[in-house]
């Protein structure tokens, strides 16, 4: 984290990634605010733009899986309607065979008439079985139109809640663009003197927060990964320096959650893709129990991911402006870990 802030100062317009949304007038430096105070504003602002972000992702992810089951609803209307027609097909051709055969006589009058009553008997029972055919037939077409009508009314509210979760998309990432230009702007009014400052103040609180976790006995002993979290790792570290871009899941760029995703993706063990999901659908365990591989959870409302690699550290993708990096464990407020190589079990408290 060291040095972090500076770096950010001197990449503004890469973090605002050409943002055209006005900022906040909010967002302006107060000369007179403490640098804490100043600390606090970034903070909020950072934070506030990475539940943006995973907001967007979570939209995203709904809005692919929408899609898919839009292009499924039409494959299954498309088959009903050849279905359709060929139900109509064998009913067409049942009704022109009775009119063929018909001769104006009711099958009972044929059978008293007819001057060989057992023929009269197999023609009536091959009447009968058309009979029955022809029942089965329209009980078939009934079925199929109802089919096709219902597919066609679940193919219609697909698109709807496609064509509503794309609109949603959209206001998201003007949102989270918003939240990036109030970023810009608070940086690019400060001094150099400010953000060093901001930035000694940032180390001094994380080295702050990493002796207390220690003290408090939470940070892990030396534990050996899974081969799949150490493959997770692996592929996690030579990420190293590529820059945070948010909505980014590789190859050239990554945002929190994207880095942690692909990390476990490339390890044979696919998760869910945004910090929430991951919190929310990943085996818990305690702090004290981490091995390589594990991810670590921040924030109360799950808003950022790091993966832990041994030692006290994550590598993560921690924030516009910056690059993976390896950072201590308490980079920000922890709320819990998860092992994605393990099956759900009761929460841990």
């Amino acid at each position: 984290m060291s040095g972090m802030l500076l770096r950010l100062a001197c990449t503004t317009a890469v973090a605002a990634q050409a943002v055209l949304v006005p900022a906040p007038a909010a967002a302006v430096p107060d000369p007179q605010r403490s640098v804490a105070q100043l600390l606090t504003d970034l903070q909020q602002l950072y934070h506030q733009t990475e539940q943006a972000t995973e907001t967007y992702n979570a939209t995203a992810e709904k809005l692919t899986r929408q899609r898919a089951e839009v292009s499924r609803l039409d494959g299954e209307l498309a088959r009903a309607r050849l279905a359709l027609q060929d139900s109509r097909a064998d009913a067409g051709r049942l009704a022109r065979q009775q009119y063929q055969s018909s001769s104006g006589l009711g099958p009972y009058v044929r059978l008293l008439l007819a001057p060989d009553p057992e023929h009269a008997l197999d023609e009536g029972h091959v009447i009968g079985e058309l009979a029955r055919e022809r029942a089965r037939t329209v009980t078939r077409l009934t079925a199929t139109e109802k089919g096709r009508d219902a597919l066609a009314r679940a193919a219609r509210q697909a698109l709807d809640i496609q064509l509503t979760l794309t609109d949603q998309q959209k206001k998201q990432h003007d949102d989270v663009q918003g939240k990036l230009a109030g970023v810009e702007h608070l940086l690019a009014g400060l001094s150099p003197a400010q953000l060093a400052a901001i930035a000694t103040l940032e180390r001094q609180s994380v080295t702050a927060a990493q002796q207390k976790l220690a003290t408090a006995g939470a940070l892990p002993t030396a534990r050996a990964a899974s081969p799949a979290g150490e493959r997770a790792v692996r592929w996690a570290m030579g990420q190293i320096g590529k820059p945070y871009a948010w909505g980014a899941a590789g190859p050239d760029s990554y945002d929190c959650s994207g880095l942690t995703a692909q990390a476990w993706s490339r390890a044979g063990t696919p998760i869910p893709r945004t910090s929430q999901e991951q919190w929310q659908r990943l085996k818990r365990i305690r702090l004290s129990e981490l091995r390589p591989g594990d991810l670590v959870v921040y924030f109360p409302d799950a808003t950022h991911v790091a993966m832990y690699v041994g030692d006290g550290k994550v590598v993560q993708a921690p924030r516009p402006g910056a690059a993976v990096q390896v950072s201590p464990l308490a980079s920000y407020p922890v709320l819990g870990a998860v092992r994605p190589d393990q099956a759900p079990a009761t929460e841990v408290r």
